[in-house]
């Protein structure tokens, strides 16, 4: 049996519960969400962009403990994307963050979203849960940065690495 850090074993994730997020959540998954916000995993959400993220989340809990959370973001009938991916580092590895996936893929599926895409610096783990970067006829996804904020640190290496491409 693998043991996982905090001693927990795979038969922990027997215990998980996904269920839709309600509105009654924001505050709790908002307390969740700040270490994850706090170590730059995840983008700051106001509580107007919880509450609209919410109303198509995901909610991972042991025991009633919120350990996980993902959203479908929908953009239109084409496309939407899966947001706020967070799962409590005791709890990774146990197939709770691809269980989140797999749920808001399939909300995609029933609501007929053609696409879905993540934006990701785990893209490895993405993979693992059939995302790729391209689509099938070679379709691929391109970003273009247009706005820099100055007072993120981590913004400050783009704008470097830019100056010096120069």
């Amino acid at each position: 049996m693998r043991k996982h850090p905090g001693g927990m074993t795979e038969n922990m994730a027997d215990h998980v519960t996904i269920r839709p997020a309600e509105p009654k959540d924001a505050e709790t998954l908002l307390e969740f969400l700040e270490p994850f916000v706090a170590d730059r995993r995840l983008l700051p959400r106001t509580t107007d962009e919880l509450d609209q993220l919410v109303r198509t989340g995901f909610l991972a809990e042991v025991d009633q403990k919120l350990v996980g959370f993902a959203s479908l973001e929908i953009y239109s009938k084409k496309l939407a994307e899966i947001r706020s991916l967070a799962v409590s580092p005791i709890y990774q590895g146990l197939g709770i963050g691809r269980g989140l996936v797999a749920r808001c893929v399939e909300l995609a599926r029933e609501r007929r979203i053609l696409e879905v895409m993540a934006i990701t610096s785990s893209e490895d783990f993405f993979r693992t849960c059939g995302f790729d970067f391209t689509l099938p006829r070679e379709r691929k996804a391109l970003f273009l940065e247009t706005y820099v904020d100055e007072e993120c640190p981590q913004d400050d290496l783009h704008v470097a690495e830019k100056l010096d491409s120069r």
